[in-house]
């Protein structure tokens, strides 16, 4: 098999994965504080008994560390609210949610790199109202504020996702989540000592709930972000940008076949997604377009 072709595997086994988050998210009974804790606090330690992730702490500036920490509680508030908009909706909406990173990315990125906004970002942006407007009103009035606490879990991937572009080449990926995710969980740390019924967070979870958890943190988690590393370096941008859009689809389509989630939701919501969804995919059609027509050029 070509490397570039087993990479297009790969990358799609990884977003699979990532899909499953939500279905995990929803079976798991912890509240989504104690939930993220648990899940950031299980990767940290595996990767801090990898040898290499401390010689890459070791050669990290101080100024660096404390960049990617501030990262890491972006991170953390937004794992917080994919999870809190599954336990207030259910996987199918906060996936959904999730969608709409790209669109905010399109508004957000030029903010962060100082750059001119691209007509066509913004074009996408307005396209996805129609499209949030259905997924609104396809879903039941007490799912309703889980599309809030998702498009604000959505807004914090892109200005994670931001910040993360302007430091990538600056250090190993492995040291670097473990920076972020180790910065993220003392945070939630400091909130769950602040937050009513704390000791929920802190308590070692039983049952299904933990084996379900070490599936979310190490399967989920950690597997798909070493795999996706590899095949990124036989993928260009635009193939590995379309794979990771395909997320929201995955985790839909398993939502409605291990949940049963479409008999909570109206064809308003699905048509919804689906406008969202498109209008997500055409930004890197656009780009690659323009791309092919500059290089003819």
């Amino acid at each position: 098999m070509l490397a570039r072709t087993r990479a297009h595997w790969q990358i799609h086994f990884c977003v699979l994965l990532w899909g499953f988050t939500a279905i995990l998210g929803k079976l798991i009974t912890l509240p989504a504080l104690a939930l993220v804790w648990w899940r950031m606090l299980i990767v940290v330690a595996v990767l801090l008994a990898l040898p290499w992730v401390w010689r890459g702490l070791a050669r990290m500036p101080p100024r660096l560390v404390l960049a990617y920490a501030g990262i890491g509680v972006l991170v953390a508030l937004h794992w917080l609210t994919f999870y809190g908009a599954i336990k207030l909706a259910n996987a199918s909406v906060a996936a959904t949610c999730i969608a709409l990173a790209p669109v905010f990315l399109a508004l957000v990125e030029p903010l962060v790199a100082r750059r001119r906004f691209d007509w066509r970002e913004l074009l996408i942006g307005v396209a996805v109202v129609p499209g949030v407007a259905l997924v609104v009103g396809g879903i039941p009035a007490a799912m309703r504020q889980g599309v809030v606490v998702g498009i604000v879990s959505a807004l914090l991937v892109a200005l994670f996702g931001s910040l993360n572009k302007r430091l990538v080449e600056q250090a190993d990926p492995l040291p670097v989540t473990c920076v972020e995710l180790g910065a993220g969980t003392l945070f939630l740390t400091g909130l769950a000592l602040l937050w009513p019924g704390a000791g929920s967070s802190f308590a070692v979870p039983g049952g299904s709930d933990a084996v379900l958890l070490l599936v979310l943190a190490l399967a989920c988690t950690l597997l798909p972000f070493a795999l996706s590393l590899v095949a990124l370096r036989h993928l260009s941008a635009f193939s590995a940008q379309l794979a990771v859009n395909l997320e929201p689809v995955y985790a839909v389509v398993l939502a409605i076949v291990l949940l049963g989630e479409q008999h909570e939701l109206g064809r308003a919501f699905y048509l919804g997604v689906a406008i969202i969804v498109g209008a997500v995919f055409i930004h890197p059609l656009l780009v690659a377009r323009q791309t092919v027509a500059r290089e003819r050029a």
